[in-house]
């Protein structure tokens, strides 16, 4: 979608839009929300502080999309889902904290103003305003020193506007965000209030998907935004001892199941620290160990990660998915060409036949579709 489609949407979803609203769509799809995190404990005191005088709200979205890259996660919506506020935090903040091309970002703002004023000079934009007011507020905006700029008054009267800028990637992790929340709440409504000084177990998602479809990634952002751990399944690199034909022919045969099924099973569960041995494919033997700390949340990432011989171990099951040419297109770029022939010849028909043997995609309880991620 072209940056055209976002400023009409916008413009259709809110009719109190003012020249200086276009131009903060702009300036945010631009920089995105980097300019506001200046001060950590300041940013972090305002959205409680904001938050705390917005009302729930179930009419209106979650999130809005403003460009290719940045959406608007509205308060209001958030709070009528009783979701941990901390959580969107970590969010605006690590999308606040992503390295920005100052340049870039100013070619890309100068591009996508002159994109409105195209629409509103051919009448193409749903506006209340004139092109007069539209030139005049541009042109005096063009004139300063063109930095961020509040909503207008009209738009925050009719709009009452509150909410945080957010990278698009994080979009995809909303549907895992719900999951979490419902499965927080029904593990509190069922804890016996006699036992109220343990610990709650640990909510375990384990994350499967298709080769470059984006796990690693996944994994490693809803640790860092719900406070969790990371079990990696590269870690159960199968020995070369346990590498025979046979073994290799039987689908997802490939992962050392049994050495997680002894290391990890035991202790996922359970409210404290644990650690297991790391196998390095690199070198072919183990490397070190893994710490596992006391958190919330624990998250099992990557391929074989639901083999039906670990059991039913997750509270919540994720599917990344990834096209095919999409797929083969980022190992080339990330292993380059010798690595991305192993993948097409030999780890892709492996994984391929284990997904479809036991059915992981349409038996998982939530599928991301991270072909256009990255």
């Amino acid at each position: 979608m072209n940056f055209e489609r976002y400023l009409i949407d916008q413009a259709l979803a809110h009719p109190a839009t003012q020249p200086l609203d276009i131009i903060k769509q702009c300036y945010q799809a631009a920089y995105g929300a980097e300019h506001l995190l200046a001060d950590m404990d300041r940013a972090r005191n305002y959205i409680e502080r904001e938050y705390a005088s917005v009302a729930p709200n179930a009419n209106i979205p979650l999130y809005e999309a403003i460009s290719p890259q940045v959406c608007r996660i509205n308060l209001a919506a958030w709070k009528q889902r009783n979701w941990p506020l901390e959580w969107l935090f970590r969010m605006f903040a690590d999308t606040a904290s992503l390295s920005t091309d100052r340049q870039q970002a100013t070619h890309r703002f100068l591009s996508y103003l002159d994109t409105a004023d195209s629409l509103i000079q051919s009448s193409q934009l749903p506006i209340a305003f004139s092109s007069t007011q539209w030139t005049e507020t541009l042109s005096t905006y063009k004139q300063s020193e063109m930095t961020a700029v509040h909503h207008s008054d009209a738009y925050r009267q009719a709009e009452h506007p509150a909410y945080r800028i957010l990278h698009q990637d994080f979009v995809r992790l909303l549907p895992i965000l719900e999951a979490v929340a419902d499965h927080t709440k029904k593990a509190r409504r069922s804890t016996d209030p006699t036992m109220s000084s343990q610990l709650p177990s640990p909510c375990i998602i384990a994350i499967d998907g298709r080769a470059a479809s984006g796990k690693t990634t996944m994994a490693d952002q809803l640790a860092q935004i719900l406070g969790g751990d990371v079990i990696r399944m590269d870690d159960f690199f199968l020995p070369l001892d346990l590498r025979t034909q046979e073994r290799l022919q039987t689908p997802g045969g490939n992962v050392h199941y049994e050495r997680f099924s002894e290391e990890v099973l035991p202790h996922l569960h359970a409210p404290k620290a644990f650690s297991y041995r790391r196998f390095d494919c690199h070198i072919m033997d183990f490397n070190g160990q893994r710490q596992i700390s006391a958190c919330p949340i624990r998250i099992v990432e990557g391929s074989y990660s639901h083999h039906p011989a670990l059991g039913d171990y997750a509270n919540i099951k994720v599917f990344s998915h990834v096209t095919a040419d999409k797929q083969l297109d980022r190992i080339l770029h990330r292993n380059g060409p010798q690595m991305a022939r192993m993948f097409k010849e030999r780890w892709i028909p492996m994984e391929e036949n284990y997904i479809h043997a036991y059915r992981i995609d349409t038996s998982s309880q939530i599928v991301i579709d991270s072909t256009d991620l990255f």
